[in-house]
């Protein structure tokens, strides 16, 4: 058995373990009679299926049902303070099929959610496998550290991270954010490496006022493992590269709004082809009186890999064009054009969504590149390259 076999069946293995661990942890958090007492506890549910048909060269098409079903309970310990949790797990499944393919299934159960939070009226700490996000910029998002949400999908659904968070708010609405985060090594966000297996990674926010708006500068550490990599490595090389990220970002209304984030990523290595990576998003966006409201949202992104904190390199260039316009109480129509100008090449999406009280429609329109460039770090495949169509229905109880 390869080398490589044995790692996969290993991780399979410990993940599978942690799986039955996390879960049964789930289950005495939500079930055990000291916290049933004089708490709220609430079960629903999300189910959605969705058919896409893509039509670049071979016509190739895809099946799928996913369902997420939701535990949650919610004590007060006092007038102003209380404690919840969450359980939620993602049981999914889906077909590919086309011209000159064989069909394939695959299935996954997995936990989405699992987390204990304490919460008063200033101060917050939450453990477990939960979302962590932040950040001013909405379609490219130089903060999206430790998820993957991609903001073409309707339903904003992303994988969460196992760790420690803790915010303060002070009374102007600044805030202090803090965490540590373990036994995450799968890449996560624009990560190419994944992290170094029980090895711990932290990090911290701040965020305050600043004239009609905000501004906020965020740290974070870890240590990018090479097995985890597209690249080939020499093994006599130590592996682990420390890696240190810093950010700053605001966001400001004056009549429109204006925003901006960087983030510049060091790390320490003679191995890799460059030691830094700089992302930097600026943006605006207003609603037009309208109709029922016109809101158009714009960003420009620039991503560059380079051997200096603030040296020229080479990487993306890409601009964002977003609108947004209500249909009255049950219809929504979206669109985003995307362009690379380092390839001259659009990206193109539109959705219509009608909505009642527990039902939800799209119908999803797309025309992209073949290949697609604006996530590179997401290599699995996509149905999304090239042009065809979605149609999903979701379900929520």
């Amino acid at each position: 058995m390869s080398c490589g076999v044995k790692i996969l069946k290993k991780r399979s293995e410990l993940r599978s373990k942690k799986l039955k661990h996390l879960a049964g942890i789930g289950l005495i958090l939500l079930l055990c009679p000291s916290f049933v007492f004089s708490q709220t506890v609430v079960i629903r549910g999300m189910l959605f299926g969705w058919l896409t048909a893509n039509f670049s060269g071979k016509t190739e098409g895809q099946a799928g049902l996913r369902y997420l079903p939701e535990f949650s309970f919610e004590t007060f310990l006092s007038d102003s303070s209380s404690l919840d949790a969450e359980f939620a797990l993602s049981a999914q499944g889906s077909s590919l099929f086309g011209s000159g393919r064989e069909m394939t299934s695959e299935s996954e159960v997995d936990l989405y959610r699992l987390w204990l939070r304490y919460a008063s009226s200033r101060f917050e700490l939450r453990a477990g496998l939960q979302k962590i996000n932040f950040g001013t910029a909405t379609i490219f998002r130089p903060l999206m550290w430790f998820d993957r949400i991609d903001p073409r999908d309707p339903l904003q659904i992303t994988k969460g991270v196992y760790g420690l968070l803790s915010r303060y708010y002070f009374l102007n609405n600044a805030n202090i954010w803090a965490w540590i985060l373990y036994g995450n090594t799968d890449a996560k966000g624009w990560e190419i490496l994944g992290t170094r297996k029980e090895s711990f990674e932290y990090g911290g926010r701040i965020q305050t006022p600043l004239f009609k708006g905000e501004i906020a500068f965020t740290y974070h550490h870890r240590q990018a493992d090479l097995f985890n990599s597209p690249y080939f490595f020499i093994p006599e090389i130590d592996p682990i590269i420390p890696e240190n990220r810093f950010a700053l970002d605001g966001k400001w209304d004056i009549g429109i709004g204006l925003w901006f984030e960087g983030t510049l990523i060091h790390q320490d290595t003679d191995v890799l082809p460059f030691t830094h990576r700089h992302l930097l998003t600026v943006g605006l966006d207003y609603t037009f009186d309208v109709g029922n409201g016109l809101h158009i949202l714009s960003e420009h992104f620039i991503q560059e890999n380079a051997n200096k904190a603030f040296g020229a390199g080479e990487g993306l260039d890409f601009s964002s064009l977003s609108i947004n316009y209500p249909f009255g109480l049950l219809d929504n129509f979206s669109g985003m054009l995307y362009y690379d100008w380092k390839n001259k090449e659009y990206y193109r999406y539109i959705s219509w969504q009608r909505t009642y009280d527990k039902w939800r429609f799209y119908v999803i329109g797309f025309w992209n590149p073949e290949q697609l460039l604006i996530f590179p770090e997401r290599a699995t495949h996509t149905l999304f390259a090239g042009k065809g169509f979605q149609i999903m229905v979701v379900f929520n109880h």
